[in-house]
């Protein structure tokens, strides 16, 4: 290859570089802001700012030695340049798309792992490449492969999970028995001795971990924490214990919240300062041999790059410029959020709508958990176990589920301390030298403490584990996916050269575009107006008004579906019938969701209108739900039966379906406008058309029947054809409820009594 064509390496590899960074800050922001926002300490603008001035501190102050990608994982001096850039730019491709396909699932994942296990990957397909060219042995791969470095990194990973949910565990019921859940109410001793212990955590922290290897500190004073670190560490904590009474008593300053805004921002600049490498790492190796190589006069394919092994610091320019698209990304990105949303989700105090659902192992887990407590609450006191609950008993407020989404997930104890121990684990492991990923520690701390914590109750216990395990399970799919994708790519470069690279580029923008309006589309769809809202009225007729829109939303829906799905039949289109049921799945859940709120609507009545809104609600419910079972079954029978390629419906079949769904086109229609404009004297027509829609179902039966026992030969087909008959006239029958429901119950002369906001 001449020179232009790795001019073009590197220039991709700069852009790649800045994706990578877009990505890798999307999924990596879990780190520091899960806590914060969490527990809502702060607003979110002013987390956003004290974040933004960590990653800001972070890149300025990073020591820029890009080990791992130059030297950390393979031996340089055992490959030429050539094949040093298909190494990297196989490693980058990789950790976009495998960052980004993370981002848009909101599972939060590692980017030390990935770019370990990429570099490894990456590096192993190019190694046995040159072995089996030379004609050598798979032994050879030692001298290719930095095998102890490796295995150290991924024992350590490894290890970190287990050591940060523990330690989380442990600390989080030790400080909710010292502190309780009325934290409020303990003296200013007791949060300023917890505002000196969590302080002196974080400040030794971002030294050792942040700032250490900074010029900000003179060297006097890192020689005297690095050879006293005890000393360092009791003078600070009575400094610190000393201050924040000062603060807590005479300034009134809440310290659970100082110490979360401070930890947010150490967390921030270490995540800056250190995992900077995972995100500009390579393409910065890959310039730097560029440099090496160019000015040498030797071959690409001869050139040694021992270089390498040097240390060479990156470009101060070039760290400020990455911290800045650090930030830019961290304000606008969207699947920032929704990574963030998953963490806090597991973790919240509350129960709710669980996104992970239920499996054998997390059933299991928790089957064994509440023997095991139960067995170990029995060898304890009575006494003590009652001094224990007592401690862990979360003051009760009444909260409309609907305005859940508005109360923190987590009270400020449990963040301040998430931040605490996520910041001593990660300083101690960094001044042992041992690897570890940031993620995983904050995560499994996060996780930790929620479970110390009682937050994972027997509402949520199944459900929140299914969680943990999805997350983790995804961890081991980060490492496998990294390295078997990163060896495929490099293999591929290898054989395929400049043509098969722009190729992977292309295929890569494309995938990123895709996932992108992907994304985009299921954020606007879980904001959509049509999704089902939950009733928060508190009178029969507030019930009334407020429902309607969802009643609307459900018939348009179901017109849609119902339309769909005899389309699809009629075409035989497999793709069109699989894509309405996904549809219909995701209306069904809504539906459930009403019903699941039940609790909370009848919490919220008052005395004067217990039986009679609460009645109407639950008739409605019932009816929304036939409505919605029947549907359900026609766009599945549907599907199953164009799925297992049986015969097409017959011409005259098909005519008949239509005809049938023209008329239910008209009277779902109308309904949906009635409940839109709230025009309910309108109903009246309709449900005189009701015995019209029956008979119309009938006679169509009638002549199946007449059919099948003359001309008809396919079983198959009429078990199908009746069954969409028989649902079809339930469905009429549910909508027609509906109708004669709200008919008889609104009352145009009453104003709708509703829960002021």
């Amino acid at each position: 290859m001449g020179e232009n064509i790795y001019i073009f390496m590197v220039v991709a590899l700069g852009l790649l570089a800045i994706t990578d960074l877009v990505v890798g800050v999307s999924n990596d922001a879990v780190n520091f802001l899960n806590s914060a926002i969490g527990s809502k300490a702060v607003t979110f603008r002013t987390v956003m700012i004290v974040a933004s001035l960590g990653i800001a501190l972070g890149a300025m102050s990073s020591s820029g030695m890009m080990e791992v990608a130059r030297k950390g994982i393979f031996n340089p001096g055992e490959f030429v340049f050539e094949e040093i850039m298909f190494i990297f730019m196989a490693v980058m491709i990789t950790d976009i798309l495998l960052l980004d396909f993370f981002n848009t699932l909101g599972m939060p994942t590692s980017t030390t792992v990935s770019i370990v296990f990429e570099l490894l990957g990456a590096a192993v397909a190019i190694s046995l490449i040159k072995i089996y060219g030379i004609e050598g042995s798979f032994s050879d791969l030692n001298n290719y492969i930095n095998t102890e470095k490796a295995t150290q990194i991924i024992f350590g990973i490894l290890l970190s999970v287990f050591i940060a949910f523990t330690i989380g565990a442990i600390v989080q019921f030790i400080s909710r028995v010292l502190i309780s859940f009325q934290y409020k109410n303990q003296p200013k001793w007791v949060e300023s001795i917890f505002g000196g212990l969590a302080i002196t955590a974080i400040i030794y922290f971002i030294i050792v971990k942040g700032l250490k290897s900074a010029a900000i500190f003179d060297e006097s004073i890192i020689q005297f924490i690095s050879e006293s670190p005890e000393l360092f560490i009791v003078g600070n904590l009575f400094f610190w214990t000393l201050l924040s009474w000062v603060f807590s008593t005479f300034l009134k300053w809440n310290i659970y919240t100082v110490v979360i805004i401070l930890g947010t921002f150490a967390l921030a600049m270490a995540f800056a300062g250190n995992d900077l490498v995972n995100f500009i790492g390579v393409p910065i190796a890959a310039l730097q041999s560029f440099q090496d190589w160019q000015g040498s006069g030797i071959a690409a394919s001869e050139f040694n790059m021992q270089g390498l092994s040097a240390a060479v610091r990156t470009p101060t320019l070039l760290l400020l410029l990455s911290g800045g698209v650090m930030v830019v990304t961290l304000w606008f990105s969207s699947k920032a959020k929704s990574v963030v949303k998953t963490s806090v989700d597991l973790a919240r105090q509350d129960e709710g709508d669980e996104r992970f659902q239920p499996n054998f192992i997390s059933r299991q887990i928790v089957k064994l958990s509440v023997s095991a407590f139960e067995g170990f609450s029995t060898i304890l006191p009575e006494s003590l176990k009652n001094k224990i609950d007592k401690r862990f008993a979360v003051p009760y407020t009444y909260v409309p589920k609907s305005k859940v989404q508005d109360l923190p997930a987590f009270d400020l104890v449990r963040a301040a301390v998430n931040l605490m121990i996520a910041s001593v684990l990660i300083s101690i492991a960094t001044s042992m030298k041992l690897p570890l990923s940031t993620t995983y520690v904050t995560f499994m701390v996060a996780m930790g403490t929620s479970l110390a914590d009682r937050a994972w109750g027997a509402e949520s216990a199944v459900y929140r584990v299914a969680g943990v395990l999805n997350v983790i399970g995804g961890w081991f799919f980060t490492a496998f996916s990294a390295f078997t994708a990163a060896a495929i790519i490099a293999t591929i470069l290898h054989f395929g050269g400049f043509v098969a690279l722009l190729v992977l580029l292309v295929l890569a923008a494309g995938l990123l575009l895709r996932n992108y309006i992907a994304h985009n589309k299921k954020t606007k769809v879980t904001k959509a107006e049509d999704s089902l809202r939950r009733a928060e009225s508190s009178s029969i007729q507030g019930v009334i008004e407020e429902s309607a829109d969802n009643i609307g939303n459900v018939i348009k829906r179901s017109n849609k579906i119902y339309t769909s799905s005899i389309n699809g039949l009629a075409k035989h289109n497999i793709d069109d019938l699989k894509k309405n049921k996904k549809g219909m799945s995701k209306l069904s859940k809504e539906v459930d969701g009403l019903q699941d709120n039940i609790y909370y609507f009848i919490k919220n009545l008052d005395e004067s209108s217990v039986g009679g809104a609460s009645n109407f609600y639950i008739v409605m419910l019932g009816h929304l739900q036939d409505l919605a079972q029947s549907l359900e079954y026609i766009a599945k029978i549907s599907y199953t039966h164009v799925n297992n390629n049986h015969r097409k419906l017959k011409y005259n079949q098909i005519k008949e379906l239509k005809d049938l769904d023209n008329h239910l086109e008209g009277l779902l229609k109308d309904s949906t406008d009635i409940f839109s404009s709230r025009n309910f004297q309108n109903i009246g027509a309709l449900l005189n058309k009701k015995q019209e829609y029956f008979d119309l179902v009938s006679d169509k039966i009638e002549t199946q029947v007449a059919r099948t026992r003359t001309e008809e030969s396919s079983p198959k087909n009429t078990s199908l054809y009746f069954s969409l008959l028989t649902e079809s006239k339930d469905m009429i029958e549910a909508t027609m409820k509906l109708l004669e429901l709200y008919y008889t119950e609104h009352d145009s002369s009453v104003v709708p009594a509703r829960i002021e906001k």
